[in-house]
């Protein structure tokens, strides 16, 4: 029987690909935490006009972001710094995924992400497995429809052959990748969950302007 041959990863680019001010925020922000800190200071793109799925270069370009966009954002910046590409999906019961970049440090997991809800950003690394990362975003993913139901981790130097780094085009050819890829089926406790939605509710309905930043785990946000 022969044997199916493993895709090949594609390098990074080298620096004299990237533009100007792209290479000036690769120069500036080098760890996962500054790359966090830069993804939180963007603008999110609310994608008010039309549906976008920007690279890195897209997103200097614009400057804002959504989740993937940020994640494809994080993992070329990161690249650059000697980080493989990963990233993580999350998926939720609403068909709502959350993507982030995944790392690695010290045999221990973290995240870099942007999202609309501050609970949902990154994670220093501390988690021994990634079971352990994917419960942390358990209760902060809680809103009116959001609850985690699986998560699938992604190279992308392997998930895809388009341009997901440079392209000034959208792609989306990610964004079916990674909902096409393996997921791990993740169960939590339905009354967890319940007692989670009633206090979110809550939260919202008294202070419908504040971000919901009421979690225990607060200490292992990034």
């Amino acid at each position: 029987m022969r044997e199916r041959k493993q895709a090949r990863a594609a390098p990074p680019p080298l620096r004299e690909a990237f533009r100007p001010k792209e290479s000036e925020v690769i120069r500036k922000y080098r760890t996962p935490r500054q790359v966090q800190a830069f993804l939180r200071a963007l603008p999110y793109n609310w994608e008010k006009r039309k549906e976008t799925l920007r690279t890195f270069r897209g997103v200097v370009r614009h400057w804002k972001a959504h989740c993937l966009e940020a994640a494809l954002t994080a993992a070329t910046i990161l690249e650059q710094h000697g980080y493989p590409p990963l990233l993580l999906d999350l998926e939720s019961q609403d068909n709502l995924d959350h993507v982030l970049f995944l790392f690695r440090r010290r045999s221990r997991w973290g995240t870099v992400a942007r999202s609309r809800d501050a609970g949902l950003h990154g994670r220093k690394p501390v988690f021994r497995t990634l079971k352990q990362l994917v419960m942390s975003y358990v209760d902060p993913y809680v809103d009116g429809s959001g609850r985690i139901t699986g998560y699938g981790v992604a190279d992308l130097r392997k998930l895809v052959k388009g341009d997901w780094r440079l392209s000034p085009k959208n792609v989306w050819e990610v964004e079916r990748a990674l909902i096409k890829m393996a997921h791990k089926r993740l169960e939590t406790s339905d009354r967890r969950f319940h007692v989670m939605l009633r206090r979110y509710l809550a939260f919202r309905k008294k202070y419908p302007g504040r971000p919901a930043i009421f979690y225990s785990n607060r200490r292992q946000w990034l």
